[in-house]
């Protein structure tokens, strides 16, 4: 059996790097409506996502625990109980606490709706279909009632943000006050930036240093400088996947890669890598790292000390390394040619 050359060695390197999850398709015919996405903290691989109205012709809301490589429904949760009104269900995100908040914000009446409603519930230990009764928030805007789509609660502080919709008469970012969300009373969200964008989705990354906020077709990748930010619009574009109705939103766990899904039957959860200035601090770190490992490796093969200048751009293997490989496998492939030559002519 030959043996492996250097260029067979990189290629392994190559297949073993780290590559971003693959799309899915939702498989669940219940689903129809996916308005919301957010990656499970408990049950890696799993998404949870739900309808913005219910599926059955009922007023109780379903959330969907969903596989992100076979996009079957693992477990339902319907949410029942006082106060859940499954008006118009928009979002979902993962707070610190383990709590998944659902974002009954939408008002398609552009202001029609005094109040709205956020739902919160621990995130089932165990995936299986239950009815649960969640705390029950009643929310409003400091500066009147407003379509919105997009809720996010930074995994750090907990506070909770409100992205509202359309930009034709301000869209806007909005924060809880300090206090948290009340339960007895109504919690007024204050209104913190302007959002130049129509919004459907949105959510931290997991270091929270990074929100991202998307819109049917378009989006942008805010730096989150300090624990109540604000937003801070970072100059590099997201490209996002052409969908039928791009409706949500979410960090893989690692930070490094988008999901991001949209409305219909069989609907796409499609990845987004990101790269530069839009990782998380985190995942910029951790690509750094790899980068540096690379370098050291490439290093020792080539016996020379590695340079930080070798590294790669995506934290894959390095150009040096790469380089120092194939330049390897050249010389044993030449060599290899002169002693058959030299051997055949000798016999």
């Amino acid at each position: 059996m030959p043996t492996p050359t250097p260029i067979l060695a990189a290629a392994a390197l190559l297949m073993a790097a780290v590559t971003p999850p693959s799309a899915f398709t939702i498989q669940d015919p219940a689903i129809t409506e996916s308005s919301g996405l957010a990656a499970s903290s408990r049950h890696p691989g799993v998404y949870w996502t739900h309808n913005d109205s219910s599926s059955d012709g009922s007023p109780a809301p379903h959330l969907y625990a969903v596989d992100g490589e076979t996009g079957r429904t693992l477990a339902t949760i319907t949410l029942a109980g006082d106060g859940v009104a499954g008006r118009d269900v928009e979002a979902i995100s993962i707070g610190p606490d383990g709590a998944l908040y659902v974002g009954d914000i939408g008002d398609n009446y552009d202001g029609g709706w005094e109040e709205v409603w956020i739902y919160r519930l621990p995130e089932p230990e165990r995936l299986a279909d239950a009815t649960v009764t969640p705390a029950v928030h009643a929310v409003q805007y400091e500066d009147g009632p407003r379509d919105a789509e997009a809720l996010m609660v930074h995994p750090e502080t907990g506070r909770v943000y409100i992205a509202s919709k359309k930009d034709n008469g301000g869209a806007a970012l909005y924060a809880s006050p300090g206090a948290g969300l009340s339960e007895t009373g109504v919690t007024t969200f204050e209104r913190i930036a302007d959002i130049g964008l129509w919004v459907t989705d949105g959510a931290f990354s997991p270091d929270g240093t990074r929100l991202f906020l998307r819109g049917y077709f378009t989006s942008q990748m805010y730096a989150w400088p300090g624990p109540d930010g604000p937003p801070e619009p970072i100059d590099r574009e997201v490209m996002i996947p052409l969908q039928e109705q791009g409706e949500s939103a979410t960090f893989t766990p690692d930070g490094a890669t988008l999901m991001l899904g949209s409305e219909g039957e069989a609907s796409p959860v499609e990845p987004v890598e990101l790269a530069g200035q839009l990782l998380p601090e985190s995942a910029q770190a951790a690509e750094e790292d790899e980068a540096e490992e690379d370098d050291d490796g490439g290093a020792q093969a080539g016996g020379e000390s590695g340079d930080a200048s070798d590294a790669g751009d995506d934290g894959g293997i390095s150009v040096g390394t790469a380089a120092t490989l194939v330049a390897g496998a050249v010389v044993i492939l030449a060599l290899r040619r002169l002693l058959f030559r030299r051997g055949s002519n000798g016999a």
